[in-house]
């Protein structure tokens, strides 16, 4: 009997994370790292994929950087993507990194001098089938120290939503108290972490690559206002840009172009109305806005 050939490609990515898996450092490699407030940390990274709802296959790779302490946006990079690998359960990175990796690099070849200083990812690291998630898979190929955040609890090697969890959830009193994510081999893969005093759902941290886990707690808890860190919620913080809007938005895109998140560029006129010039189109940029509510919202699509 032949092998299928999805069978041939999970024997070939199982292949390469463990070859890749053995260059993921568990501990801290930067001297901001090891300081109790992190000083010298100026430059914090967040990645996700969005796809658009019922589509698969067609996504948006972003990438924000924030000034840290102060978490202000100081860059961001997002651009239509075509998927060609399958989604394989347990195989999510080799779908999505390379157009991560993508929006680092050419942040790095444009404005080099805000490259992140570590990137907190939509998603788990150690915490993982085979202990090698989304984010140490960026880490590794990207030389970046990353830290997997996740939202939901990845159910694996014996870690699961039962009673047991739940009681450990309500546990958490405040803000930073965290309990182990602990395997049935009892090695601690990640840490549930209550980020902030007014949720009580937690986010699931783990090392990614360069990074100690006490580190990655210490430091997506500093980076919280809410839930979720804001290197990720920057994503979904409807003030930026609701979800329903993405999906409009996202469908009329050209293939192979970046979207830009425009600034409101209204004027006042007559009577206090909002005024929007309408902007030049041209063969390499198309722009538009989209009424939703009572907020317009505009962008960008320039062909790459």
């Amino acid at each position: 009997m032949s092998i299928l050939p999805q069978e041939e490609l999970v024997k070939k990515w199982e292949s390469e994370q463990a070859s890749l898996r053995q260059q993921v450092v568990e501990e801290d490699t930067e001297d901001w790292q090891r300081c109790p407030d992190f000083t010298g940390l100026e430059r914090v990274g967040g990645v996700d994929l969005s796809f658009i709802k019922g589509d698969d296959v067609n996504a948006c790779a972003q990438l924000v950087v924030l000034s840290y302490p102060d978490l202000e946006l100081l860059y961001e990079d997002s651009q239509m993507v075509t998927l060609t690998a399958p989604y394989i359960s347990g195989f999510l990175a080799f779908r999505e990194t390379p157009y991560l990796l993508e929006a680092l690099q050419r942040l790095e070849t444009t404005q080099p001098s805000l490259l992140p200083q570590v990137v907190l990812v939509d998603g788990n690291g150690l915490f993982h089938y085979r202990e090698f998630g989304l984010a140490c898979h960026l880490g590794v190929l990207s030389g970046l120290p990353c830290i997997g955040v996740a939202k939901n609890l990845l159910q694996v090697q014996g870690v699961e939503k039962n009673e047991k969890h739940q009681s450990q959830i309500a546990s958490l009193q405040k803000g930073g108290e965290s309990f182990p994510l602990t395997s049935d081999s009892g090695k601690v893969l990640g840490k549930a972490l209550r980020s902030s005093d007014s949720s009580t759902k937690p986010v699931y941290v783990s090392v990614g690559h360069k990074i100690s886990l006490d580190t990655a707690l210490r430091l997506t808890h500093s980076c919280c206002r809410y839930r979720v860190p804001e290197p990720i919620r920057q994503y979904e913080d409807p003030l930026r840009l609701d979800g329903m809007v993405w999906r409009q938005i996202l469908s009329t895109a050209p293939q192979h172009s970046v979207l830009k998140r425009l600034p409101h560029p209204v004027a006042r006129g007559p009577g206090d109305a909002d005024v929007m010039p309408l902007p030049v189109v041209d063969d390499e940029r198309q722009f538009g806005h989209l009424q939703h509510g009572q907020r317009t919202h505009y962008y960008m699509f320039k062909k790459v």
